[in-house]
């Protein structure tokens, strides 16, 4: 892949990190805030489950990132 190609992958690489860590805060601050109401608890620990593992992808979106870095530097 040449230099063109890689920042197009990092750009939506970017894009995405950026747009999941959006939704991963907007989730967290749902849940804290309704943290206290009359919610089913095992609706609570899903939508918990499901922000651990958007934050896992956003873990390996970040290593993606940077081997597509390196793939330029090198």
């Amino acid at each position: 892949m040449d230099d063109p190609e890689l920042k197009k992958e990092l750009d939506e690489v970017d894009a995405q990190i950026e747009r999941m860590r959006r939704e991963t805060a907007q989730l967290r601050e749902e849940i804290g805030q309704s943290w206290n109401a009359p919610t089913d608890m095992a609706e609570k620990a899903t939508l918990l489950t499901n922000v651990e593992q958007q934050e896992a992808l956003i873990d390996d979106l970040q290593i993606r990132r940077e081997q597509i870095l390196r793939r330029m530097k090198g």
